[in-house]
């Protein structure tokens, strides 16, 4: 299986007076902007995605929607195991329910893509730093069956080269 692993985009600036309950904070126009394009450019390296799961905060799911508008992925589906303040180790449980995907895109938030990534790659999700800038993606590959620790990074892309791709 290939997994995508996707930090949502640049999204505003965290407010609490504007928004209360952080998982309804939105992408900013310069955001939805910027992905747009690097969605363009994702679709050259990946044209052909298999499953869309996204954290169900907004600013995942506004990501996940341009992904699926702009690169012709398909359409995503909310996994709470994705949500910002979750365990990667809930993102296998949701990958083995998916036995015939072959790629799947993750959506999701800082510090889980990062500890996602550690975890599939040595099994310890605080082992390994991969910096994932907002709107950036790292593609790995792990067998069946699925365990930490048994994946191998195969790229990982900065946002700005996924819009120089465009």
């Amino acid at each position: 299986m290939e997994i995508l692993v996707i930090r949502h985009a640049i999204a505003f600036t965290r407010d609490p007076l504007q928004w209360p309950d952080d998982r309804r904070r939105p992408l900013s126009p310069k955001g939805e902007s910027r992905l747009k394009k690097e969605a363009r450019g994702l679709a050259k390296v990946m044209p052909h995605v298999d499953l869309l799961l996204t954290s169900p905060w907004l600013r995942a799911q506004q990501t996940a929607e341009i992904l699926h508008r702009s690169a012709g992925w398909p359409v995503p589906e909310p996994s709470e195991a994705l949500e910002g303040d979750r365990s990667p180790r809930g993102v296998l449980s949701v990958l083995r329910n998916h036995p015939k995907a072959g790629i799947v895109a993750l959506v999701g938030h800082e510090p889980q893509t990062s500890q996602l990534a550690s975890y599939l790659l040595t099994g310890d999700a605080a082992r390994m730093a991969i910096e994932f800038k907002k709107g950036g993606v790292a593609a790995i590959f792990i067998e069946r069956p699925l365990r930490p620790g048994t994946a191998v990074l195969e790229w990982s892309l900065p946002p700005g080269w996924l819009r120089s791709l465009a």
